[in-house]
């Protein structure tokens, strides 16, 4: 017979159960504020009722945002879809690209080379906004969409993670059968080494996406037209305004609570590719 379990088995359950419980409190409640707060008017906003669900009016925020400035919020939402869309995606096959140059081939200082990725992994990215300001300046992209599109394409830690993702992910095997049948060189890294490593791919974007979709010292340093602003420089704009004209708090929070919705949806679709072991079987 098993011997029944001693109470402090059940406290020790009871104690992490309750750690796991505070942690998501503690993550959704700056959600559940955002929810409830952006369906106030200025006047519940400042009166410290954001919690409640009494003078309900997330319509009018709405048609707010889309009426003011000609719907300049949608512009500023356009504007982050393409950065971060697009530069997510480019900078994920750049990244994958030198990760599995990396893992597949051998070349002089290969290894002294991929120390100085890891080096810029360390460097945090707002020492590099002013330096790549200068750089953008002698080229005459400033002010303009490629001003932060072109920095984005880079990532010294998506490099890194590539090559641990290509590591575990593509057997030399497979890419030596593609060579015997005659693929050359990017055909095997396209239609084998890519397909095997997409949940790499996808797990370099999710990371991407947030940090470009998040960015706003770039967009800061590099744009001074309106109409090319990122939704986090745009809600910024507003919120400054809003100490001044207390009508801009329902737009600022409304506008929050709807960037947050792309970040939402990029997970919960893509989160189903990093559990797939696409190479199960393709080494016999």
């Amino acid at each position: 017979m098993s011997k029944p379990r001693t109470p402090s088995v059940w406290l020790s359950k009871a104690a992490v159960n309750g750690a796991l419980v505070l942690a998501v409190v503690y993550m959704l409640f700056p959600l559940v504020w955002l929810l409830t707060a952006a369906t106030k008017d200025a006047g519940g906003l400042l009166a410290g009722n954001a919690f409640s669900f009494e003078g309900f009016d997330l319509g009018g925020n709405l048609s707010r945002i889309a009426e003011y400035n000609d719907g300049i919020y949608f512009h500023w939402y356009a504007n982050s879809l393409l950065y971060a869309g697009l530069g997510a995606l480019a900078c994920s096959l750049v990244s994958v690209a030198a990760g599995y140059a990396f893992h597949v081939y051998d070349f002089r200082g290969k290894e002294k080379l991929f120390g100085l990725v890891l080096l810029g992994v360390l460097v945090p990215t707002t020492a590099l906004a002013l330096p790549m300001y200068l750089l953008a300046s002698e080229v005459g992209i400033v002010n303009t969409y490629w001003a932060v599109l072109i920095p984005v394409l880079v990532n010294p830690f998506g490099v890194y993670l590539s090559r641990v993702f290509c590591a575990g992910y593509i057997p030399d095997e497979a890419l030596e059968a593609a060579r015997i049948d005659g693929a050359g060189e990017m055909r095997v890294f396209w239609s084998i080494g890519l397909r095997m490593v997409m949940p790499g791919f996808v797990t370099v974007f999710l990371f991407q996406f947030t940090a470009v979709w998040n960015n706003f010292f770039l967009p800061l340093v590099m744009l001074s037209d309106q109409k090319l602003y990122p939704l986090s420089l745009g809600l910024y704009a507003w919120n400054s305004n809003a100490h001044a004209e207390p009508d801009y708090y329902p737009l600022v929070v409304t506008g929050s609570l709807l960037a947050v919705v792309p970040l939402v949806v990029a997970f919960v679709s893509l989160q189903r590719h990093w559990k797939a072991g696409l190479t199960a079987g393709s080494v016999k």
